[in-house]
């Protein structure tokens, strides 16, 4: 049973091999592009269930193609480098990459992480799936001027125009706003949408806060409260 597509951005030709022999044996399909723009024409031409992404390519930074990939697919992103900065991991995470591994790197390890990121995904399609059909109270949570919607994972404004987040804000939000008025510590949100993974990283949660907060406008700090000492909470608007 394919347990999923893996896109492998990366212009190390033996990476690719190396990282589509090891995939493939353990059950999923790969796609590979040496390049931006290779990158682009696989995106358009088949469905991706995970996106592994260097940072150094011959064409593109790897960094400027993380908003091209999100226009093409809602497919998490884990991007691989050899860049052990922590700005430069900052500046993925705030451009909408879902998870960052330095190189070299055990191949188990990324295994993982591309399972858990398909697994949260899927998990999600299996919720909706079964619930009922006329359950659209249920595959929607209202908060403030804004409804988060499990069906298509993303939120809208009130004239129902998407802010655009991407899977790893709409999970963060999601556990948010179904835990009303309750303060949610960094590692309970890493658990609920990270599988507990904690890294070097850790600033991740407070990173992507941040970019909610930007998208909802406004009302973001007054819905998204910080807990000094211990972590975020909803505030339902009276």
């Amino acid at each position: 049973m394919n347990k999923g597509a893996v896109l492998s951005i990366d212009d190390d030709e033996g990476l690719r091999v190396v990282l589509t022999h090891y995939f493939e044996a353990e059950g999923y399909s790969v796609i590979t592009a040496k390049d931006g723009a290779e990158a682009s024409e696989k995106l358009q031409s088949g469905q991706v269930d995970v996106v592994l992404l260097d940072l150094v390519l011959p064409d593109t930074e790897g960094t400027s193609l993380i908003p091209i990939i999100r226009q093409a697919t809602t497919a998490p992103i884990i991007v691989v480098s050899g860049k052990n900065d922590t700005t430069e991991k900052i500046i993925c995470l705030e451009m909408g990459a879902d998870d960052y591994l330095t190189k070299p790197f055990e191949l188990r390890e990324l295994k993982a992480r591309v399972k858990a990121a398909i697994r949260r995904v899927k998990d999600n399609n299996k919720a909706q799936s079964t619930a009922p059909d006329a359950a659209s109270e249920t595959d929607k949570i209202v908060f403030g001027k804004f409804t988060l919607d499990r069906d298509q994972y993303q939120v809208f404004d009130e004239d129902g125009e998407s802010i655009d987040v991407t899977i790893g804000e709409f999970q963060l939000l999601e556990a948010l706003v179904s835990a009303p008025k309750r303060p949610l510590s960094r590692e309970q949100l890493f658990e609920r949408t990270r599988d507990g993974k904690f890294d070097i990283y850790d600033r991740a949660i407070d990173i992507q806060i941040g970019r909610i907060r930007k998208k909802l406008g406004e009302d973001g700090a007054k819905l998204i409260k910080t807990m000094r000492g211990v972590g975020y909470m909803y505030a339902p608007p009276e």
